[in-house]
């Protein structure tokens, strides 16, 4: 999978999640979200690497 997502709208995420994600501050997804949460969202088992502090856990 191979595509550019900048914005959390573009991830057909639930509006509840979405207005959570706004109050919590969070504008956009880092590039290790933007990289895995597709997938994720498809059904598939996602082993992410990345540095400390890239949001995989926000």
């Amino acid at each position: 999978m191979s595509f550019s997502i900048e914005h959390f709208e573009q991830l057909a995420l639930s509006a509840p999640l979405l207005e959570t994600l706004k109050e919590l501050g969070y504008e956009a997804p880092s590039p290790i979200q933007a990289a895995t949460i597709p997938s994720m969202l498809e059904g598939y088992d996602v082993l992410g690497q990345a540095q400390t502090g890239t949001g995989k856990t926000a």
